[in-house]
């Protein structure tokens, strides 16, 4: 299984997070079970943290590589996780008419962490688009989990030195403006809810399908 520290790092506080939304947004949590997807679940570490502690909720762990899906489904295995359906491939980038067929026709939450700034903007226009598509109408949630730029205004000094760094490795990274995922989102029929600042500079934002 591959272990990233950061992840390590990060999940405890993403998990209190998204415990204080889904308890809030979601009444009937407790009678119905969930259905989550998660895009760009690189080694697994998040989806059988966050399936371990919220057993009410069915995720269903995606990535483009393949290469992944030995730890991810290892992590599904050590934990004996019922709750976590087998790694599946998926690009964001292509249309979501192409996305795979899942289970759940719809989802009631998709959890995408530590993408956007890694990957070209068609990932993120993807990303928006078909969460459109395959969130529930009028309920489903998008949780994004990242860093960002605000306004034009990348902060602070670290975040800028990442962002350079990113640009260098690929032109086509590097961190995304707040305002301009809020457009995204309007243009696919999701609105912006919420914003959750999180430790190393990083924070959730929180869209819903309106």
């Amino acid at each position: 299984m591959l272990k990233y520290s950061a992840a390590d790092r990060n999940k405890d506080a993403i998990l209190q997070v998204l415990t204080t939304i889904v308890k809030s947004h979601y009444n009937n949590q407790d009678i119905q079970p969930l259905n989550a997807l998660e895009i760009g679940s690189g080694s697994g570490q998040h989806v059988t943290h966050m399936a371990r502690h919220l057993p009410h909720i069915r995720w269903q762990p995606t990535d483009v590589d393949q290469s992944l899906f030995e730890s991810i489904n290892s992590y599904i295995k050590h934990f004996n996780l019922t709750n976590v359906c087998p790694a599946v491939q998926l690009d964001v980038s292509s249309p979501s008419n192409r996305w795979p067929i899942f289970e759940s026709e719809k989802f009631d939450l998709i959890y995408c962490a530590n993408v956007i700034h890694i990957s070209p903007w068609k990932c993120t226009i993807g990303l928006f688009e078909g969460s459109s598509m395959i969130l529930s109408p009028k309920s489903g949630l998008l949780l994004t989990y990242g860093p960002y730029a605000c306004d034009g205004v990348i902060t602070p000094d670290s975040n800028v030195s990442f962002d350079d760094s990113l640009r260098q490795s690929n032109p086509e990274w590097g961190l995304r403006d707040i305002r301009d995922l809020k457009e995204l989102a309007t243009t696919n029929g999701l609105s912006f809810v919420s914003m959750h600042e999180m430790p190393a500079n990083n924070k959730i934002l929180v869209f819903k399908k309106t």
